[in-house]
C-alpha cells in the first residue's frame, strides 16, 4: 500500500527513550559494488543500503550480466545482504553486440560511477535516467574519459549518452575538476586500478573533498580477490535522529547504535555542530546533513550562515531555493546571498511542504515536524531514494523507534508504521 500523497507529524508530548538502527551507508553501498564487480570473486556486501539509488545500481550490474544476488537482513529492514561475482576487471562476454541500455533513475553515484566502470567494457552501453538526472551535471567526467580515449556520444554532455566501451588504457592519463561534482573524480578512481589510468584532479583539497578522500580510502582496502565487506550505518540519515535527539532533549534520549567511526562519511562530524555554530560550510564541514542543520537553525539560540552551497543547487532538485522557499513557508527569516544562507531564529508555524521529488527534503522538514505542529509533508514516498523505512522508524514505538503519530493529512487517520514504508519491494 503506498504512502499517501500528504501526510502531517505531531509532534511527541511525552518523554522518548530510543535506540534507532540506521540502514547502510548508500554511498559506501553504490562504491562497494562497482569495486566488487571489477573485483575478482566472490564479494558479500553485509548492512548493504536497499533503497532506490542502490537498487539502481544492482539493476544495472545485472544488466551488465554480472551475477548479484540479494538476501534480506533480518537486523534492519532497509539493509541486504548482497553477493556479487566479480570477473577481474572484465565483463561478462555474453553481452558484447548491441546497444546495452542502463537506466540510472535520479542517482547520482550510479550514473557517475557507471558511466567510468562500462568503459572497460567492449560494448556500447546507453545511459540514461530521470528527467531530473538529464539536468544534473556530467561534463567534466565524460570531457575526463574522451582524454583516456574513449568515446562518449551525448548532445550537451548531459545524460542520455552512448559511451562506447574499449577495454583498459593502461598508461592513459586524465585530469577533472572536483569542484562541481567529487563523484566525477570518484568514478573514474574507482575504475583506475583495473583501467590502467592515472588520474589528475583540479581544485582537488583533501578538507574539501572528503567524498573523493571517502573512495580512495575504500578501494585501498576493498578485498580484491573476493571476501566479505561490511558497510556502515549511513551518517546521512543518521542525522535526522542526531537532530531530533537534539531538539527534544533534555527530556528524550534517542541512542545510534554503531555511529560510523572509519572517518570515510564527513557527515559523522554532524554531532559535533550541534549546538549549531555561527558559521558552517558545505565544502568542509558538512556533507548531505548540511541540510538537517538549515532545516532546524530556526530554532537555534543564534543566527547561523550556512556557506558553499553551491554543489546543493544541481543535486535532486535546486535544494538552496527549495530550503529557502519552505522554510519561509514556516515563517523562517531566511537570506539567500550567492551560495550562502542565514538564518534567523524566530517563531515557526506549520506548512504544507513540498519536497521537489527529493528525499532529503522530506526528511528535514519532518525532523523539524517533531516541534512545529502542522508541518505536512508532500509526496512523503520520496524517501525511498535512500531511506526506505524513515516515516516507519519515526512512527515505531520506543525502544525501536521514536513513537511519533503520523497522519494521513486529508482523512486524518493515523497510519501505522506498517503503512509507512515508502520500499515496495519490501512487501514482495
Amino acid at each position: 500500500m503506498p504512502l499517501p500523497e500528504l501526510i502531517e507529524i505531531i509532534p511527541p508530548t511525552a518523554p522518548i527513550k530510543a535506540r534507532v538502527v540506521i540502514p547502510g551507508s548508500k554511498s559506501v553501498t553504490n562504491r562497494a559494488l562497482i569495486l566488487a564487480a571489477l573485483s575478482l570473486g566472490r564479494t558479500e556486501l553485509t548492512g548493504a543500503l536497499w533503497s532506490e539509488d542502490t537498487q539502481v545500481m544492482v539493476h544495472c550490474l545485472q544488466t551488465l550480466g554480472f551475477t548479484v544476488e540479494v538476501t534480506p537482513d533480518p537486523a534492519e529492514l532497509s539493509n541486504r545482504t548482497i553477493v556479487v561475482l566479480g570477473l577481474g576487471g572484465t565483463f561478462p562476454s555474453a553481452l558484447t553486440t548491441g546497444t546495452i541500455d542502463l537506466f540510472v533513475g535520479n542517482a547520482g553515484t550510479a550514473a557517475r560511477f557507471l558511466a567510468a566502470m562500462v568503459c572497460l567494457g567492449h560494448g556500447v552501453y546507453r545511459l540514461h535516467g530521470v528527467p531530473r538526472m538529464h539536468q544534473r551535471p556530467q561534463a567534466e567526467l565524460f570531457q575526463a574519459l574522451r582524454q583516456l580515449g574513449y568515446k562518449i556520444e551525448t548532445g550537451d554532455d548531459h545524460l542520455p549518452a552512448i559511451i562506447h566501451g574499449g577495454g583498459p588504457k593502461p598508461g592513459a592519463r586524465c585530469t577533472v575538476n572536483t569542484q562541481s561534482s567529487s563523484q566525477f573524480a570518484s568514478a573514474l578512481l574507482l575504475s583506475a586500478e583495473m583501467g590502467g589510468w592515472t588520474v589528475g584532479m583540479e581544485g582537488y583539497n583533501p578538507d574539501e573533498s572528503p567524498y573523493v578522500e571517502m573512495t580512495a580510502a575504500l578501494a585501498a582496502q576493498f578485498p580484491k580477490n573476493g571476501g566479505s565487506f561490511a558497510v556502515e550505518p549511513d551518517a546521512s540519515s543518521g542525522s535526522y535522529f542526531v537532530a531530533a535527539s537534539n531538539l527534544l532533549a533534555p527530556y528524550s534520549q534517542i541512542e545510534i547504535p554503531n555511529w560510523p567511526v572509519s572517518g570515510w562519511q564527513i557527515d559523522a562530524e554532524f554531532p559535533r555542530y550541534l549546538p549549531l555554530r555561527e558559521s558552517l560550510s558545505r565544502k568542509n564541514q558538512l556533507g548531505d546533513a548540511i541540510m538537517t542543520a538549515i532545516a532546524i537553525s530556526p530554532l537555534a539560540a543564534e543566527s547561523t550562515r550556512f556557506t558553499d552551497l553551491g554543489r546543493l543547487r544541481v543535486q535532486e532538485c535546486e535544494r538552496v531555493v527549495a530550503l529557502r522557499t519552505e522554510l519561509a513557508k514556516c515563517g523562517a527569516q531566511v537570506v539567500e546571498t550567492g551560495d550562502t544562507l542565514e538564518i534567523t531564529p524566530g517563531p515557526l508555524h506549520g506548512a504544507e511542504i513540498e519536497t521537489y521529488n527529493d528525499h532529503r527534503m522530506a526528511m528535514c522538514f519532518a525532523t523539524l515536524g517533531l516541534i512545529i505542529p502542522g508541518i505536512r509533508i508532500r509526496n512523503p514516498s520520496c524517501v525511498r531514494k535512500t531511506f526506505p523505512n524513515f516515516f516507519v522508524k519515526l512512527s515505531t514505538p520506543p525502544p525501536h523507534g521514536l513513537g511519533v503519530q503520523i497522519l494521513d493529512a486529508v482523512s486524518r487517520r493515523v497510519l501505522t508504521p506498517d503503512e509507512l514504508s515508502a520500499n515496495e519491494s519490501e512487501s514482495h
